[in-house]
């Protein structure tokens, strides 16, 4: 099992100016993706999150600062996505989408719904539920 969330416009501004590559936890300064990240670590279970940018990207691989606005996405960059999720997160049992109802990208939605791992993807909504 492993848990994901999708990823957030706020990023730290200072990785932006170092183009230093960082881990998300680094990048993401939202406080819902933060919680997130949080919860994973405090319960020692396996997260990542979705970049529409790297696709899934998991706590210690290290990326640059990016601007990519899921609005924005072509055919192509969409492929790629999903592609990307379906073959880092073909090793798991199941997936566990963590998403706010009221901010969840139609994107986002649209992977999960096209992804070849359709059936094992369970979206919750409550930091709780990360266990």
């Amino acid at each position: 099992m492993i848990y994901l969330t999708h990823c957030s416009h706020k990023k730290d501004d200072r990785c932006g100016e170092t183009r230093e590559a960082v881990t998300p936890d680094v990048l993401y300064t939202a406080r819902p993706t933060q919680r997130f990240m949080q919860r994973g670590k405090d319960t020692s279970v396996p997260w990542a999150i979705f970049s529409d940018k790297y696709g899934v990207w998991f706590p210690e691989v290290r990326h640059e600062w990016y601007e990519k606005d899921p609005n924005t996405l072509t055919e192509v960059e969409f492929s790629a996505l999903l592609a990307d999720f379906d073959g880092k997160l073909s090793a798991f049992s199941q997936i566990c989408f963590y998403y706010n109802p009221g901010r969840f990208h139609p994107v986002y939605a649209h992977v999960l719904r096209q992804s070849a791992l359709a059936d094992r993807v369970k979206q919750i909504t409550h930091l709780w539920e990360i266990t």
